[in-house]
């Protein structure tokens, strides 16, 4: 399924169905077994609650062997956020990092429309399916391998909303930052059962904002997720 239509569906779910009934266990276990392909359930069921106390290589080995059916799609990433984006970003840019590149969807789509940029990827493990039209560097959100300033553009899709040290993880985009920060994120209010293992939740771009320490940023709602840009 694609972004648009997953958040149409959760959408519908979140704000048509009655929240004790919505966040029931036996109600959502159905949809649990469809969306993690009956994998690991009481896992992703109570992600919420495990989640905090687990050690940074714990954590990253869940989603390591994540097999789910947001897996299967080549990127979370909406295309009017997309176009987005790639509308917004900084003309004088000479260079963009992306963390949490995954298989490099983002970057390769940028690579197209702004042929000078120099991409670089980061992420905690490197997947064999990531492209190579861009560098690649191994390391974590809380501990990026660059120095300050290094990069024109950071931008970070569907990773915050994931992290227990959301702090951590904010200070460290905004460090490595020249110009310009992009921040994708889902429009989302908080159930216990979700089926996205999602820490931190966003209904209001003013939360995000707050959060993410640019309240003058431009923050506007892509068919369902938030679309941050903030000079920095």
């Amino acid at each position: 399924m694609n972004r648009k239509l997953t958040n149409t569906i959760r959408f519908i779910m979140d704000e048509g169905i009655p929240a004790f009934i919505r966040d029931s266990r036996w109600f959502m276990y159905p949809f649990f077994w469809y969306w993690f392909k009956g994998k690991n359930l009481s896992t992703y069921m109570d992600f919420k609650k495990i989640a905090w106390g687990l050690t940074e290589d714990e954590f990253n080995g869940i989603y390591r062997e994540l097999d789910c059916r947001a897996t299967d799609r080549p990127t979370d990433l909406n295309e009017k956020c997309i176009q987005r984006m790639l509308s917004k970003l900084h003309p004088e840019a000479k260079t963009l990092l992306d963390v949490g590149c995954g298989r490099g969807h983002w970057l390769t789509l940028v690579g197209n429309a702004r042929k000078e940029l120099q991409l670089t990827g980061c992420d905690v493990f490197e997947e064999e399916t990531v492209k190579k039209e861009f560098t690649f560097r191994k390391g974590s959100i809380y501990r990026l391998p660059f120095e300050d300033q290094a990069f024109d553009i950071v931008t970070c899709h569907h990773t915050i909303e994931h992290l227990p040290d959301l702090e951590k993880a904010i200070s460290e985009l905004k460090r490595v930052a020249r110009k310009q920060l992009i921040i994708v994120t889902p429009r989302q209010r908080y159930y216990y059962y979700t089926l996205d293992l999602h820490l931190h939740f966003f209904p209001e771009k003013e939360y995000l904002q707050q959060v993410t320490g640019t309240t003058s940023a431009d923050c506007v709602e892509c068919d369902g997720d938030w679309c941050l840009i903030a000079n920095t």
